[in-house]
């Protein structure tokens, strides 16, 4: 007995952190707005649409995009409130499925094949669930609706902003044919390179490769990239799929070299990172100091522990060390980051991690 066509809806918001600030603050509504620091070594977090409109991107530096947008607002992020707004609408998705896949504070999947909500279509239920987000926070909400995620990913990115886009079964295979693959949910920069240095422009030239090719070419992607082609996904929407690390980074107002100063930048990032751990009670054994240097170059430097990361003091330590490891600084550093990994949940953890966790850990 062939199983039920699945049917996958991606929810994705419309310029999330922007949008939010938008509503909060009727002066920035029309403006274009980005969310981040103006200050010379900021960086814009996100952006309106009328901010995009001048080709202003997450992660773009913020004098390039006052450069491109001199009329750019910029308001200064507030996490807590998008998290709270988040946490709106996942309450809204439970109300339509059991089935959610969180990739974001502002997207998931959702499988709807169950029908949970009784309306007819999968369709009709994007259109419900995006009533109800705008009900309830008075944001949009674009979406996908699909047979597999990697079709409801691409479908919700056409219609946006407010809008949904649908792509059928029998429509699939020839969807992704017509596409650029540097469109391809997952295929980023330098792969698309790649696939271009191969003549492979299109879904379509991609399908023409066989497994074999794609396997020498790709490794263990090459098996994704055989299917994708085709319009075939089998991923399931994954409701625990878990946070897999922790991370926060700064950049500096100006590039140092001066070790005490680069050292407290690691430490503050360290006590970011820790702040999360006491609040989800997470604990990790991998850490990783990132370095971006003046030139723009990164350099990582990664330790794992033979037991879990117990205290903030521990995390600071381990920091340090790392990034000791590449100074005296050959070149000025811009930005440090710090970021835990390698997580366990309580029935991970061995006999120490137990003991030193204390009652918690029960």
């Amino acid at each position: 007995m062939n199983a039920p066509i699945r049917k996958i809806i991606h929810v994705d918001m419309d310029a999330f952190y922007a949008s939010v600030e938008q509503r909060d603050d009727p002066s920035l509504r029309g403006r274009p707005v980005a969310v981040g620091h103006g200050a010379r070594r900021g960086v814009v977090a996100a952006a309106s649409y009328e901010a995009r409109a001048f080709g202003v991107r997450s992660a773009l530096p913020s004098v390039t995009a006052l450069r491109q947008c001199p009329d750019l607002v910029f308001v200064p992020p507030r996490f807590e409130v998008y998290r709270a707004v988040s946490a709106q609408i996942h309450a809204i998705f439970a109300e339509f499925t059991d089935l959610i896949e969180p990739l974001a504070l502002d997207e998931a999947y959702l499988d709807v094949t169950a029908n949970r909500a009784g309306i007819e279509t999968a369709w009709l239920t994007a259109k419900a669930i995006r009533a109800r987000i705008l009900e309830e926070t008075g944001l949009t909400a674009s979406a996908g609706v699909s047979y597999n995620k990697f079709l409801a990913k691409l479908a919700s990115g056409q219609r946006k902003p407010n809008g949904q886009f649908a792509i059928q079964p029998h429509e699939g295979e020839a969807f992704v044919e017509a596409l650029p693959v540097a469109k391809f949910h997952g295929v980023g920069p330098a792969t698309a390179a790649k696939m271009h240095a191969l003549g492979v422009q299109t879904g379509a030239d991609l399908k023409a490769l066989s497994l074999g090719e794609l396997q020498a070419r790709f490794g263990k992607s090459g098996g994704w990239y055989f299917g994708i082609a085709r319009g075939v996904d089998e991923r399931a929407v994954n409701p625990s799929r878990e946070r897999k690390s922790s991370g926060s980074e700064t950049t500096f107002d100006t590039d140092l070299t001066d070790p005490d100063r680069i050292k407290a930048g690691i430490v503050e990032m360290a006590d970011d990172v820790w702040a999360w751990c006491e609040k989800t009670g997470r604990r990790g054994r991998t850490v990783t100091v990132k370095v971006k240097w003046a030139d723009f170059q990164n350099t990582t430097r990664s330790r794992t522990l033979g037991g879990l990361v117990q205290t903030r003091e521990q995390l600071q330590a381990a920091s340090v060390a790392l990034i000791e490891s590449v100074l005296p600084a050959p070149k000025g550093i811009r930005l440090v980051g710090v970021t835990l990994s390698g997580f366990a949940g309580v029935g991970e953890m061995d006999a120490q991690d137990r003991l030193l966790l204390g009652p918690q850990a029960a």
